[in-house]
This record gives structure tokens, sequence and C-alpha cells, in this order.
């Protein structure tokens, strides 16, 4: 079921953060398996698991912490053309 926003307030931190740690948690598991084949595989398929070893961190970092991104632009719902209302405008009454 998926849940409705009404707001355009990020997704506070503490709800956001065990979906994070878990796709760290993949990549990484990922990462030592890569290191295991490393050295159980022959010579001409070590060295891609080798490299996958070895970028694996940077490019879980990068998944990790997709989505915490700031939105650019505007994002206000009230019109920015309106006019202000004072408190001694007489035409708003």
């Amino acid at each position: 079921m998926k849940s409705h926003r009404i707001t355009s307030a990020p997704i506070a931190l503490s709800d956001d953060l065990p979906a994070r740690q878990k796709r760290y948690f993949i990549s990484m598991m990922i990462r030592t398996l890569c290191f295991i084949l490393t050295v159980i595989t022959p010579s001409p398929f070590r060295w891609y698991f080798l490299v996958g070893a070895l970028t694996l961190p940077y490019i879980s970092v990068i998944i990790a912490n997709a989505g915490r991104e700031t939105v650019s632009g505007n994002t206000s719902y009230f019109n920015a053309d309106a006019k202000e209302i004072s408190a001694g405008d007489k035409t708003a009454q």
C-alpha cells in the first residue's frame, strides 16, 4: 500500500536510514563475495572480481546516499505573484 504525502518536506532521516543501511549492507556483501571469488577463481576471471571488490565501496556509498538530495526550484504551493495585504489596506475588507 502506497502512502500519500501532503507536504513537500523531505522524509525524516530516522525513517530513511534503515533502507539506506540495507542497500549499503547488500553492496558490502557483494564486495565480500568478490574478494572470495578473487582468491578461488582461475587467473583470467580473477581480475574482474578484484576490480569489482575495489570499486564497490565507492559505488556503495553513492547508492546508499542516493535520495537525500535537496530539491532545487520553487516548491511552494503559494502564488508568488499574490499581493501582500497590510493592516492598513482597506481594499481587502
